[in-house]
């Protein structure tokens, strides 16, 4: 039989307290840093790509339809429903087919669901027309495939002339033929 001397199994002891210890200090860390584990892992909560001071222009069919530009362009492919974040805000200018600005928007903050090609803008929406006018509200929604325009929010429209203010708006994206749903303001009329 072998036998051991105390220092020896007192050293042995030692050594397993100090594992032990190493062990649970390990897992203790751990165990506060779970939250931040779980956002890295949920990939659908994180952006596939981020990009910063982006200028670009977008074609479609070989046709240039509009330019955009923005401080921070966040795509979340990966969501349930993917979409774009632009949390600063986005200036989108649209083209018409001889590359005239058809029309012109900007917001301080907009989602693009790319699939459903819908941009809903939001927080200080501003867009103008090909002949000036001046559309302006808190939400916008522009549908690429219906090529429609629209809001459920007071929205208000100042023309050379005249400022209309309203609740409810829809219009082609060119924003030239438009329905206030319930309109108030001053109207001047001809006699």
């Amino acid at each position: 039989m072998i036998r051991f001397s105390k220092s020896f199994k007192y050293k042995q002891i030692h050594i397993t307290v100090a594992i032990i210890a190493a062990v649970m200090c390990f897992f203790i860390s751990c165990a506060e840093k779970t939250e931040q584990v779980e956002a890295i892992i949920d990939r659908a909560k994180t952006p596939s790509l981020r990009a910063t001071e982006v200028s670009t222009v977008v074609s479609d069919s070989g046709v240039t339809r509009y330019r955009m530009n923005t401080p921070e362009w966040l795509i979340y492919d990966r969501a349930e429903v993917p979409y774009w974040d632009f949390p600063q805000g986005i200036h989108l200018e649209k083209f018409d087919t001889a590359l005239n600005v058809d029309a012109e928007i900007k917001s301080n903050y907009a989602i693009y669901y790319d699939k459903k090609r819908l941009w809903d803008l939001r927080d200080s929406v501003k867009a103008v027309n090909l002949e000036g006018e001046q559309f302006e509200c808190n939400q916008l929604f522009w549908n690429e495939v219906s090529e429609r325009v629209y809001s459920d929010s007071m929205i208000r429209i100042t023309q050379k002339d005249k400022i209309i203010i309203g609740y409810g708006f829809e219009s082609n994206q060119s924003l030239t033929r438009y329905v206030i749903r319930k309109p108030e303001g001053v109207f001047p009329l001809e006699e």
